[in-house]
Formats: C-alpha cells, sequence, structure tokens
C-alpha cells in the first residue's frame, strides 16, 4: 500500500487555518468565471473552482450553489447537474492534463474528512503515474508542476464554452 502524506493540511485539519469571510463555495459577484476567485465556472445549480491548496496539479472543487451538507438534501435535478457536472470537468481535465488518473470523491461531514463540512462539494484530483514520490514525505513540501493561474488559463476556455443551463 502506497499512502499519501499531507501534513501541511494540520492546520486546516485541527481548525486553526484562518476562515474565509464568505462560503468558499459561494464566490461573490454573479460572473460565469473569476480568476482572482479561481472560480472557473458558475451557472444557476454548480460551481467550478480550482482548489488553492490542491494536492495535485488541476485539482478541482465541484459544489451546487445551494449551501447543502450532504447529497441526501439535494433535488433530483441538482443531483443531475451536479454529477454532469463532474462529468464534464473530468473530461476537461483529461483533455487539457492528459492525467494517467483521478481521484472523486465528496467528504460528508467533519468526521469523515469535510474541511467544509456544511457545504457539499466533490474533489476532482487528477493523477500521474508516481506524482507524489520522496519530497512530500521527507520535505513536507508539494510539487505541483505548474502555477494555479496557468492552469486556470489552460482550463478556463473550456468551461466557458459550457453551456450556462
Amino acid at each position: 500500500m502506497k499512502t499519501l502524506w499531507t501534513p501541511w493540511r494540520i492546520e486546516h485539519v485541527q481548525g486553526l487555518a484562518a476562515k474565509p469571510r464568505h462560503c468558499l463555495f459561494e464566490p461573490e459577484g454573479h460572473e460565469k468565471q473569476d480568476k482572482e476567485q479561481l472560480l472557473l465556472f458558475r451557472n444557476a445549480t454548480v460551481v467550478v473552482l480550482l482548489n488553492r491548496f490542491p494536492y495535485s496539479n488541476g485539482h478541482l472543487l465541484v459544489a451546487p450553489c445551494r449551501h447543502v451538507a450532504c447529497i441526501t438534501e439535494l433535488s433530483p435535478a441538482e443531483a443531475a447537474d451536479l454529477t454532469l457536472m463532474v462529468q464534464r470537468a473530468t473530461a476537461i481535465l483529461r483533455r487539457r492534463l492528459s492525467p494517467q488518473g483521478f481521484n472523486i470523491g465528496c467528504n460528508i461531514g467533519a468526521p469523515a474528512g469535510a474541511g467544509i463540512a456544511d457545504h457539499l462539494h466533490y474533489h476532482i484530483v487528477p493523477r500521474w503515474q508516481d506524482d507524489h514520490n520522496f519530497i512530500t514525505v521527507i520535505a513536507e513540501l508539494r510539487t505541483i508542476p505548474e502555477h494555479l493561474l496557468a492552469t486556470f488559463d489552460r482550463l478556463g476556455p473550456d468551461f466557458l464554452a459550457i453551456s450556462s443551463t
């Protein structure tokens, strides 16, 4: 078994990290895309954000616009839109970043590992063979090969091309 150590997240896990002014998954404004907020896509039901603290290059967060904590609180239409966006986002990542695999999932509730437990969200983490090597374990460093804003620029046009409905 391989282990992915993420010691840089301990402040977040222990609740010591600075709290944002508003819910991360409810970005200010009404724009479909906002680079400053790392918002790749927004419509009436879902948002897609680049993770500011990624496990790997292209780590996305996909959430319903409505503030709910659990998938059981979504309407059938919201659940369908959220799942469709996870599919679309995965296809965009595959096309633009050429990962060899993905970790896709959500953590429901703080005991399950949800850092923001009151707003449901999915993580889409692109993966490459041996993408996290010894440097993470011995030096507590992440090796993200591309700047977040460069990744935003590579993914942004594909998300803008998605219909808002």
